[in-house]
């Protein structure tokens, strides 16, 4: 059965990186991976095009499609626009509409790039961790919010920070599925000495625990959690959190891995349908060069066949590829050493085709 394909590149290096998944996704269909693609604008291409960061005609095609994959939004062109029409609400949106609020993101090191990481090698060879990440609800999202002028003139910026116990129940049933099929070992983070909503978290997180007797749960505060993941990162094998906590934990725990343009992500409903991009951001001052990295993009396309089309062997089939090319020394700019081979955009991804 074809499986439908939204493909929203978005911005800066969002349609370059974008092309090169698509180009091994293709070379996979020629081998019998039965998809469908339609594209469709996001971000700040959106905002040229149609006056608005989230048309329509892309909620449309993307609730229609089995998955989506997305490049990047946003850039310094847009940083003028008013917040409401900023490329990022295009990609808060997104998420909103499809009701993706369960955020994976892998840190794996792979060894060929164990000296590319600024930690020393022994600290993180080996790193396999999976951060879960709350992507629907929290104080991105939380009302009120705004700006306003208080009664002496001094204006006074406000955010709410909001969880329901029925949105960390489904966020912690994903990370504890997650842990059962992994190592067992699942570590939330909150800052429940000071925040009344993790506190809710951490007991919610403690009862949810009853159910999976083969998980072990711990608690960590997010402070500390920082901390320990560039001090001994490799203790963790599953860590859930809320979403402003895992937008950080997870952009510190990319640079273990040597290089934020070596990462993938997944966003998913409670079917299981998802959202794949890679979690750097859209990169403006190097668009067009043909120098950045397309494997995180690549990796976020192997994801979306194992966890949403039910293709594990296909995904494997490009994991495989891609440590296969790092294995013969090519590099793109962000990951190059001395004594590799370093290579463009375009070139990485027709070697990753090639490996396939």
């Amino acid at each position: 059965m074809t499986k439908k394909i939204a493909v929203l590149a978005g911005d800066g290096i969002g349609p370059e990186i974008v092309k090169e998944a698509i180009k091994v996704l293709n070379a996979l269909a020629k081998d019998g991976l039965d998809i469908e693609l339609e594209y469709g604008l996001i971000g700040g291409a959106a905002y040229d095009e149609t006056g608005t960061p989230l048309p329509e005609k892309t909620v449309k095609i993307s609730k229609e499609a089995d998955a989506i994959l997305l490049g990047a939004v946003g850039g310094y062109k847009w940083e003028s626009l008013d917040i409401s029409v900023r490329p990022e609400k295009g990609l808060l949106g997104i998420r909103s509409e499809l009701n993706l609020f369960a955020n994976l993101r892998p840190a794996i090191l792979y060894p060929q790039l164990a000296d590319a990481s600024t930690l020393k090698p022994e600290v993180v060879a080996g790193l396999d961790l999976m951060i879960v990440r709350e992507l629907t609800g929290g104080i991105y999202f939380g009302q009120p919010r705004g700006i306003r002028t208080l009664e002496n003139g001094e204006k006074e910026g406000f955010n709410t920070l909001v969880y329901r116990e029925s949105e960390i129940n489904r966020i912690g049933k994903v990370a504890f599925d997650i842990a059962q099929k992994r190592q067992g070992r699942l570590c939330s983070v909150d800052k429940a000495n000071v925040l009344e909503s993790t506190e809710l978290w951490r007991e919610t997180m403690t009862t949810l625990s009853a159910d999976y007797s083969d998980v072990e749960l711990s608690h960590m505060y997010v402070d500390n959690a920082a901390m320990q993941l560039v001090r001994a990162p490799k203790q963790f094998d599953v860590m859930v959190t809320t979403n402003m906590f895992g937008d950080i934990l997870s952009d510190c725990a990319s640079m273990l891995t040597g290089s934020i343009g070596m990462l993938p992500s997944a966003s998913l409903d409670e079917d299981g349908k998802g959202m794949y991009e890679p979690i750097h951001g859209s990169a403006p001052d190097i668009a067009g060069q043909n120098i950045a990295n397309p494997l995180a993009t690549i990796l976020s396309a192997s994801m979306m066949l194992r966890y949403t089309l039910d293709e594990p062997e296909m995904a494997d089939r490009i994991e495989k590829a891609v440590s296969f090319v790092l294995e013969q020394g090519l590099r793109t700019a962000d990951i190059y050493s001395d004594g590799m081979t370093k290579v463009g955009t375009i070139e990485m991804g027709d070697a990753v085709v090639a490996a396939l």
